[in-house]
């Protein structure tokens, strides 16, 4: 029997099993690498436009179309506007693609086995088929896999949480294989050493690439995303947005957004610090042992032969480290860990080397 609340639910909810995000504790003081948010504060011009954002306009409703978002983004690229759609954040972005794009009656989509959790979510609350294609021993995507029949691919490039990527080569060569379906390449963490399919989108009108603001612009908590594809693929996206929210980024976004994507000297300088510190973490962990997988992301994803996951999980957080852990078949033994500021990966160092010498 239902619960008394549930009866009033539409059908199906009751057996959806919403992505989970990871901790943000309200607890001061710890080391937090679980959640892959940037480690650097957002360029000072973004946050100077926010502020200068807040003012007496607010009581208007904003740009529906993202106009100067969309134009900074673009040049950025090398992309014309109209080849960029904006939303509240890739995973809105990407939940219109799942509606707009990747629906597709005897056609099931297809992603990793092992990749961003949120996309089997979508599936299930849209009613889309999907199939899982399993990653190699090395948790690296096998191209030859995804032929098969399908009604869309989807991949998270670099992916996660793994931290491992393909190179373009490998996206036009899925693309030239697949010209009927829509490939969509999940780009949340590119900036941090991956490939961009960006420069493929003139060439293959099937293509789709989303982009956050989130990581390598440390705006996690402004909520900006892109898609980036020919205008007829976008169309998609906007009926869906016209048919949902027209006003998707408020006007802070908007000001915020604009000028962090301006602001190129400090997002080269961020981004390198980041990629700096990743090398340094992975040697580390290397020389204590881990199996730490070659990352082009921000985070790194590492397992100790004679440790359990879970059980280093429990232990850094009793040292007030948070890292994060999927209990899920095949990387249980894994744990993925954020690339905070070099003083931060130190501590996270010399608390697994002292777990590991007394445990």
């Amino acid at each position: 029997m239902k619960d008394t609340m549930e009866k009033y639910w539409s059908d199906g909810i009751a057996g959806i099993r919403p992505y989970v995000p990871g901790e943000q504790p309200g607890v001061p003081g710890l080391v937090k690498l679980n959640t892959n948010e940037n480690p650097f504060p957002p360029s000072p011009a973004a946050l100077e436009a926010i502020r200068r954002a807040a003012d007496e306009d607010l009581r208007l409703y904003p740009d529906p179309d993202s106009t100067r978002l969309r134009e900074a983004f673009a040049l950025v690229h090398g992309v014309p506007p109209e080849c960029v759609f904006a939303g509240n954040s890739s995973d809105e972005v990407l939940a219109h693609a799942f509606l707009g794009l990747l629906k597709h009656a005897g056609r099931p989509l297809l992603f990793p086995d092992i990749t961003y959790s949120f996309y089997p979510v979508y599936c299930r609350l849209y009613g889309i088929a999907f199939e899982t294609v399993p990653l190699d021993a090395g948790f690296a995507v096998r191209l030859d896999d995804y032929a098969r029949p399908n009604g869309g691919i989807v991949l998270a490039n670099p992916n996660a949480p793994t931290g491992r990527a393909l190179p373009r080569a490998g996206i036009r060569r899925l693309l030239e294989a697949h010209p009927d379906s829509v490939v969509l390449v999940d780009e949340a963490y590119v900036d941090f050493g991956g490939e961009s399919a960006i420069p493929l989108v003139a060439e293959f009108p099937n293509l789709l690439v989303t982009q956050t603001l989130s990581k390598s612009r440390s705006l996690a908590g402004l909520r900006v995303g892109f898609a980036v594809g020919q205008p007829g693929l976008l169309q998609a996206l906007e009926r869906v947005k016209g048919s949902f929210n027209s006003y998707p980024l408020d006007r802070l976004a908007l000001a915020g957004g604009t000028a962090a994507l301006q602001d190129r000297p400090y997002f080269e300088h961020t981004r390198a610090e980041v990629i700096a510190t990743r090398e340094w973490l992975a040697a580390q962990l290397a020389r204590l042992g881990f199996e730490v997988l070659p990352s082009q992301a921000n985070f790194v994803f590492a397992a100790h032969p004679a440790h359990r996951g879970a059980d280093l999980l429990r232990l850094l957080r009793e040292r007030r480290i948070l890292v994060r852990h999927f209990a899920a078949p095949r990387i249980d033994r894994f744990l993925r860990i954020t690339i905070g500021t070099r003083p931060q990966c130190e501590l996270l160092v010399a608390a697994l080397a002292d777990i590991l010498k007394t445990c």
